[in-house]
């Protein structure tokens, strides 16, 4: 498999240059077999690519849970961040997740579940159109895109489908959510592709967004994210809404502690 994904990247680039198509890939430090398809059909044109030290891709060496991986994005460094895309090179679905920040910080952390050793990158679009791209590399047993969610075994799993658990700290612009969700890949035996396809925070009454999320198969099962904002930007509550692939509704209210 390896070598068929190899030949068929070294092939699309060797085509590119040979028909004096301006879309040559960028050349990956990391020398990836995948790097070269994936940043044309994912992000676009390789012109406006580039790799850059300011995007830090914080993640462990060694998964040690093939289905929850954490990974750490910060962006900080870049002004006028319009979206920052996570992807995977060698994965069965490439693209982890979307996050446009709207109010928010350009920095995110969550977990998503790995099927192998491979480099994860995260591409952070600035307001010119330019990708700024950080990477880093996973080493992994693999298997956790195909094995079915974990909550099948209880019994009472759809009484808890959608809920939302999280605490907001407005003293530090911080925010901690989890959503009860399995988050089948689709590639488990008979299991379809059941998924949460968007999240969108806000302040509750509030018509523009804090920050949105669009979702895709590798997020882990119950996923878990920690958003950042400015200290003046959050309040003791928060609005978390979005629905899944099915159409079931995600409706909920974080709030702060009451101490604070």
């Amino acid at each position: 498999m390896r070598l068929t994904v190899g030949f068929l990247s070294a092939f699309l680039a060797t085509q590119a240059v040979a028909l004096d198509d301006p879309k040559v890939p960028l050349d990956d430090p990391l020398k990836s077999g995948m790097w070269s398809y994936h940043q044309i059909n994912i992000l676009g044109d390789p012109a406006k690519i580039r790799f850059d030290d300011r995007v830090v891709v914080k993640a462990p060496a060694v998964a040690e849970d093939s289905f929850n991986v954490p990974v750490l994005v910060d962006a900080t460094a870049l002004e006028d961040v319009t979206q920052m895309v996570f992807l995977v090179d060698y994965g069965p679905i490439p693209k982890i997740l979307t996050y446009w920040p709207e109010q928010s910080e350009p920095k995110i952390s969550f977990r998503f579940k790995i099927d192998q050793a491979t480099p994860v990158r995260a591409a952070v679009q600035t307001s010119d159109g330019m990708w700024h791209v950080g990477s880093t590399v996973i080493d992994a047993a693999g298997g956790g895109c195909t094995a079915p969610a974990v909550a099948y075994a209880a019994d009472d799993w759809e009484e808890h489908l959608g809920k939302v658990h999280g605490q907001v700290w407005p003293e530090n612009g911080r925010l901690r959510m989890i959503v009860d969700h399995p988050m089948d890949t689709g590639l488990a035996d008979g299991i379809p592709i059941f998924i949460i396809e968007d999240l969108t925070v806000s302040t509750p009454g509030a018509k523009s967004p804090l920050a949105r999320l669009r979702l895709y198969e590798p997020v882990n099962e119950d996923p878990a994210f920690t958003l950042y904002f400015d200290k003046a930007t959050l309040g003791t509550e928060i609005s978390v809404t979005g629905r899944d692939n099915n159409g079931n509704e995600i409706d909920a209210i974080i709030r702060a502690a009451a101490s604070q």
